[in-house]
């Protein structure tokens, strides 16, 4: 079996249909809602409740001031979503990358971390369809995280399906991942291997693994973000999602 047979073996089923895994038509609706569609939502819900008979009615009625205050609801923060890029690479027997971009010309990431996990190891984690990667960061170890970007945050704890699998930490984008990135510019979901000299040095000449995929990138506050992997409609088999968390603990 050639390199590139054992290769497909194990990558290319990330974006199959598994047998064990199946997907309701709801899952399918969380992984492609948009803020648009939940504005259109209040908008028709808003449409339904504004009668033009109830505002004459309303208009013609006196008010004071405490019943206009009373009216107002606060709303709770709505958590902001948007599309970006996620590349997942590494060297087999070498530790996983994992790179956000927001704009796929550019080769600049917005985010580059190195894990501590295996990618044969996430490879293995990624045929049983279901991978959640969890990075925690517990700012009462240091009291500059506390304020700080989540993606300027140096140093991750890695949870991989509950599991703790060591560390991760913020990295600069090296020429080499600059010429990888440029080179999978006109590529947004796909799986493969590069040759040797590009994205990580390598004494042994070890090709580079690459998953490329669009990701829901879901902000819920300051101290929390997601990244959901978005499957093609006719590869609806793997479920990956990246989780940043800052904690704090008494």
């Amino acid at each position: 079996m050639t390199k590139i047979d054992a290769l497909r073996r194990f990558i290319i089923p990330c974006f199959s249909p598994t047998k064990k895994t199946t997907h309701s038509a709801g899952t399918k609706k969380r992984l492609s809602t948009s803020l648009r569609d939940d504005l259109d939502d209040i908008d028709s819900a808003a449409s339904k409740t504004h009668d033009p008979l109830d505002q004459d009615s309303q208009s013609s009625s006196p008010t004071t001031e405490n019943d206009a205050v009373s009216t107002i609801v606060p709303q709770q923060p709505r958590p902001s979503k948007s599309m970006v890029i996620g590349t997942i690479f590494g060297h087999r027997l070498g530790h996983v990358w994992f790179c956000i971009q927001h704009d796929r010309l550019s080769t600049k990431p917005t985010l580059l971390l190195e894990l501590s996990i295996k990618t044969h190891q996430l490879v293995n984690e990624m045929r049983f369809g279901l991978v959640r990667v969890t990075l925690e960061c517990d700012e009462s170890s240091r009291s500059q995280l506390a304020t700080c970007p989540l993606h300027s945050v140096p140093l991750w704890t890695v949870h991989c399906n509950g599991r703790q699998l060591g560390f991760a930490g913020r990295r600069r984008a090296s020429d080499k991942v600059k010429l990888m990135l440029k080179t999978m510019q006109s590529t947004t979901v796909g799986a493969g291997v590069m040759p040797t000299g590009y994205g990580l040095e390598s004494e042994s000449g070890q090709e580079v693994m690459y998953m490329r995929a669009n990701y829901e990138h879901v902000v819920g506050s300051a101290d929390s973000e997601s990244f959901h992997l978005i499957n093609p409609d006719q590869y609806p088999g793997q479920e990956l999602s990246v989780f940043l968390l800052r904690s704090k603990h008494s």
